[in-house]
This record gives C-alpha cells, structure tokens and sequence, in this order.
C-alpha cells in the first residue's frame, strides 16, 4: 500500500498547485491531496513549510520523543497518560482525540493507528478534472521590448493563429485546398478514484471520527457496510471542505477489516427502538444509546467504590448461593443439580417435605400481610394462586411419604441424596446479612453484586437479576444510616455531572431533556424527612384512602410525595413492623420498625435502609411469630449471642440509579443482559 501511495503522490502533484481552485469548489477531490509521509522526499523538497510539520506517531509517545527530538521542541508530545490506550496496544482510543470538543487542535498532522466500528459511510465517485481549452487569440500579447524572459520563438509561436486566419480568407495562397485549422486537444486528466467516508466509532466517547480512505489503498466494497470493524492508521487533518467535523483521518493504511454479513446483522442507519434492541443484547452497545448508557453506569460503579474508600470502608464479597432467606418471605431461585433431562425432578433427590411446609407457612404470611394493606389486588392474586399450588405439592409429597418406607427417610432430616449440596440452596436475595458479621467484626463495610427474586409479576423497575450496592456499619443507629445514605447518593449525581459532561449532553439531547438539571437540583436540594404516618396523611387525601395504621405506600403514592409535593429526594422512615423484614430493630412504641426508604422523582424507591435488631430476645420472637424455619438463621442469632452491638445499613438499587441518571423509562434497557420472566436469550 505504501508503494501505491508514493506513486500516486508522485504522479498528482500539479493538482494542487496549479488547481487550488478546485479543491474549493470540489470537495471530493480532497482525498486526492498526497499525503506528507517521511517517505516522500520529493514533496517534502518542495514544500519544506509541510516538512516541519512532519507528524509523529502519538500512540507510541516516548518512542517518538526519542526519534525526533528537534520536533519535539515545536509540538507538543502526547504521551501515554493522554492515551489511555496506548499501553497495551498502539491503538488510540478516539476519546483521546474529541473529549472534549476542542482539544482536536492539539493532534492535527499527526500519526496514528484508529480502530472502531462502521456506524454510516458513503461512496463519492470524483468526475475527473477536465482543464480549460487555449483560449485563441487575435491579438498579440502585450510582451514589453525589455523583457528578457520572451523568446523569439515564443513572439512567433503567438503569432500563429494570426497567419493562419490570414491564409484561411486568402484561399491558402492559391492551394486547392482550404487550410484547415487543427484545434490543440486538450490532454485529459486521469480518472480519479472513488473515495469512502468512513464514520466511526470505538465505544470510549460519544463522538465518531470520520475516516476517508481511498479506493487505491483498500476496496472500498468491503469497508462501507454498516458494523465492518476496521484498524486503520493514518494522519489527523482538519477538512479542507465545509464539514460538521472538525477533524478527520486520512487513512494511508489497512491493517484490519472484519467484515459483515450484511443480511444478518441487525443495525442499520435507522434508528431502532429499544424495545427492539432487547432482542439482540449482544450488539445494543454498538448503538449510541446503550453506549452512552453503559459510561454512565461504569461511571457511577466508579465513584461507588470511591466514595466507601474514602470514607474508609472495607469491600466484601457475598456469596451468591446461599441456604438463608435474606428477608423471610421473598421469592427466591432454588439451586439444585437433580433436574432430569426431561426437566422434571428425579425421585431421588429434590425438594423435601419439610421444606415445602416451611414454603407454605412462608406464603400465607405473605397473603395475610397483603389482605391487610389492600393496596395490590393483583400481586394478592398471584400470592393465592401460589399457595393453592405450594398446597398441592405438599399434598403429593406427603402421599408419596406415606408409600415409603427404610430408616433414610426421616422427617426431621430431609434427604438431598444426588443433588450438589446437602441442603436446600438458593440465588441470594440480598446480601445484608452476611454483610453484618462482617460489620460486626471490621465496622463499616459494603458490597456490590447481583441479586436475585424469583418474582413473576412484570415491572418496568424490576426484574429478576439486578445489582445492589449493600451497605454496613458497627456502632451505628438509623439516623447515621440516613445521613449516609443522603451523602452517598448526592455524591453519585455530583460525580456523573463532573465526569460525564459529554455523555450527559447527549442523554439531555436524545433521552430526557431533564436529567442533567435533575442530578443539579439533587445535589443542590436538601433531603426531606417525614415519617410514615405523615406519608399517609398526604397520600390519603390525594388519593381518597383511609388513613389506616399498616398501609402499604404504593410506588404510586411515593413518587407523588416525591415528584409533586416536596419535588427532591424523600426520606420515609418508623414504618408498620409488619411492612419490613425479620431483622428491622423494633422501636419503642412497639409497633413501629427501625428502617426508611429514600424516594427520588422519576423513579421512586432508590435506597431502603434499617437499623438491624441487635437483641436475640426481639429477634427470636419475631422468627416464632412468622414461623420462619429457625435452622436457617443460627448462624445469623449467633452474631447477637457473642458480642452483639448495635448496626445499621442499607442497599441501593443499581440498576434503578442508572435509570434514575438517565432518564429511560424501563430497567431492562440499562443493564446489559436483562433477565426477566421468560427471557433470557444469552
């Protein structure tokens, strides 16, 4: 390639020197400006201005400093810490290059090595150059007697035209034959190749570089379809047309082309629907939205693991499978290896009847504590319709038992034969409570991971897997968890207003025209705190309900308390006992639980929070009261046995603070691989 470019560059030089003017009035034949390279000693002869400049590769940083030292002095070196990607590879991420907008100015003429993804291009096919035909002319030129530069074969040579006409209207001096006048042809210029303009994008800004690459360096054929990645190097020019863009790459290189099968792939230039893009979850980053979605949330997992450290937290891992209900009463994933292949259970192993009981005490309780709220018919529906089937199964479990008989098969130890643990496991819910016998022996600690609840009811702010940022201290009661919490979130919205300016712009422009002057109002704004039966006396009369002791506050009701009535982040807290988990600390009155939820405008619920319940008295009690299975959680009273103290925390929902900053309207389109009733395509 290196050698077409040097013929090519040897052949065209007159375009540009004799034409500038169509350069201005072409902008196709740009692309025909031969490239400066350290290869081209006759161009860089002649225009020495071009070989000052000569450009340096700035993906290799202090090679280039040590190879040319004189440039050094004039330009400024780029080294590795302005290119984040220059250490493990020569690429150059094109964020180094357009964030922010005017830094491009610094990386005009210099080298570098590009790679990204087709996201629109066009093909311009350049009419050749056809140059103006001699003008003829009657007249002599006026050539001054001095000037010492005129020939007399050139006065003669001007003067041609003249005799000519002369023997025309003479007849040729008596020939038979009229002279006829040869008119010079014009010498007609090369055809020019065709040229690609190439957008394109890596993933690293929200911006894409225009690529121009030249048929003579590489088919274009195979460098248009939409999705083709390349790896091109080149030179930065700024466009010598009028352009939206202010810099582009003028490829001299091809060092990679991954192509496309055009009839598979499904993005195009048109712009899909998200809802659409769910379907093919393996190629939404590719998309500007998703791309600039998923910055942010790497932006805000960033500043999460700032934040704690500065404030001197430690990070803990959790375990994913678990054998305890991490809130006594929520749906949850079983873990099990006895499946067969026709999907049914084999018969010698599987789900025990005692676990099944201990299920259906776990159902009921849920039923009556919705038969009490009277605030979702629906899920109180759904919590039927699964008792009556857990009931079922209990059924047929306890004829089966009936039937059996031998010494390996006793009610107080059920049997796992086959399966890979030896009791029953699960997909954790939340990961609090193993947080706390960490808090209860390091102070203050946190996770961040996946959590999961086999919830059947279909949510545009949950889903089955979602990721939650947990949080606990020692020596710490409610109102520090509050306080934390409110610290913790503002830093959150302050950090993605400092760090993601370029994204955020983006999501004002394409998604939600709030959502910049959202996260400005919630660092801004103080938190509001009010209790819960302050919360119910303002539903109540918006809503036209009873102002009953023990209502649950549907998503509906909170976020008009939050977008409507105090318009900034709510804190709700002394809710009903019977409204939260098992370990919420009981206050006082007796009647109320230790624990608040942090409501914020466009979302709703983004933080829950409680101080934990310290004294293993109060926490048996409340286990016999919802007859949780107690074997689960010895592990958990032993905490309160040896050396209990006091401790709070709380848990944020991810993903939902990603929707929160964002603006989009469905969970499912801020975490990469969605996992929801009936789907899970990957």
């Amino acid at each position: 390639m290196a050698s077409q470019e040097s013929i090519t560059a040897s052949q065209e030089p007159k375009i540009t020197t004799q034409e500038p003017k169509m350069i201005s009035q072409e902008p196709e034949t740009t692309s025909q400006e031969p490239e400066t390279t350290s290869q081209e000693s006759k161009v860089a002869s002649q225009e020495p201005t071009v070989t000052s400049q000569e450009p340096k590769m700035i993906s290799q940083g202090s090679k280039s400093a040590s190879q040319e030292p004189n440039t050094s002095s004039q330009e400024p070196v780029t080294t590795a810490s302005s290119n984040p990607s220059s250490k493990y590879s020569n690429r150059v991420a094109l964020k180094t290059i357009l964030e922010p907008s005017d830094r491009w100015r610094e990386f005009v003429d210099e080298r570098v090595v590009v790679g990204g993804w087709v996201k629109s291009s066009k093909e311009l096919k350049k009419e050749p150059a056809v140059p103006e035909p001699q003008q003829q002319t009657t007249e002599a030129p006026n050539v001054s007697p001095g000037h010492k530069d005129v020939r007399c074969v050139e006065i003669f040579q001007s003067r041609i035209p003249i005799f000519r006409s002369i023997a025309k209207i003479f007849g040729g001096g008596g020939s038979s034959h009229p002279v006829r006048e040869k008119p010079e042809p014009a010498i007609p210029e090369p055809p020019q190749p065709p040229v690609a303009y190439l957008l394109v994008s890596d993933g690293s800004s929200v911006a894409s570089l225009q690529v121009v690459v030249d048929s003579s360096v590489a088919p274009l054929s195979q460098l248009l379809p939409i999705g083709t990645c390349i790896l091109v190097e080149g030179v930065l020019k700024e466009p010598s047309t009028q352009s939206k863009r202010s810099i582009e790459l003028k490829v001299e290189q091809i060092l990679h082309i991954g192509k496309v099968e055009q009839d598979r792939y499904p993005l195009s230039k048109k712009l899909l629907p998200l809802e659409a893009l769910r379907d093919c979850s393996h190629f939404r980053p590719r998309t500007t939205t998703v791309a600039s979605v998923t910055r942010i949330s790497s932006a805000l997992s960033f500043a999460t693991q700032t934040f704690f450290h500065d404030k001197g937290f430690l990070y803990v891992q959790v375990p994913i499978i678990t054998t305890t209900d991490g809130e006594g009463f929520s749906e949850k994933f079983q873990v099990t290896t006895v499946l067969g292949k026709d999907g049914k259970q084999n018969d010698t192993g599987g789900v025990s009847l005692e676990v099944v009981k201990a299920a259906v005490i776990q159902k009921s309780n849920l039923v009556e504590e919705l038969k009490r709220s009277e605030s979702n018919r629906e899920a109180l529906a759904s919590a039927i319709q699964d008792l009556h089937k857990t009931n079922q199964l209990a059924s047929q479990l306890e004829a089966k038992e009936k039937l059996k008989s031998g010494p390996s098969m006793k009610a107080d130890k059920p049997s796992f034969y086959g399966d890979f643990f030896s009791q029953q496991t699960y997909l954790t819910v939340s990961g609090l409570l193993h947080l706390e016998s960490y808090a209860c022996a390091l102070g203050n600690v946190f996770s961040f991971g996946p959590r999961f609840r086999a919830d059947r009811k279909e949510s545009t702010k949950r889903i089955s897997e979602m990721w939650m940022v947990e949080v606990q201290m020692a020596f710490s009661q409610l109102e520090d968890a509050m306080n934390c919490a409110d610290e913790y979130f503002k830093f959150l919205c302050k950090w993605i207003l400092n760090k993601c300016s370029e994204d955020m712009e983006f999501v004002s422009k394409r998604i939600d025209k709030s959502s910049s002057y959202r996260l400005e109002s919630m660092v801004s704004s103080s938190i509001e705190k009010i209790s819960y039966m302050e919360a119910l006396k303002k539903v109540a009369v918006k809503f036209k309900i009873n102002e009953e002791w023990g209502i649950a506050l549907t998503p509906e009701h909170l976020s008009y308390l939050a977008e409507d009535v105090y318009r900034k982040p709510v804190i709700i807290y002394n809710y009903p006992k019977e409204l939260k988990p098992f370990y919420v600390r009981l206050n006082d009155d007796g009647k109320t639980a230790a624990a608040f939820d942090m409501v914020v405008p466009k979302v709703g619920t983004i933080i829950t929070g409680s101080q934990s319940e310290e004294r293993i008295d109060m926490l048996n009690k409340t286990i016999e009261e919802l007859r949780l299975p107690r074997e689960q959680y010895e592990w958990y009273l032993d905490l309160r046995r040896h050396g209990t103290v006091e401790h709070s925390g709380f848990s944020l929902g991810f993903d939902l603070m990603v929707l929160f900053t964002t603006g989009l309207p469905d969970v499912r389109d801020v975490i990469p691989f969605p996992r929801s009733r009936g789907k899970a395509n990957n």
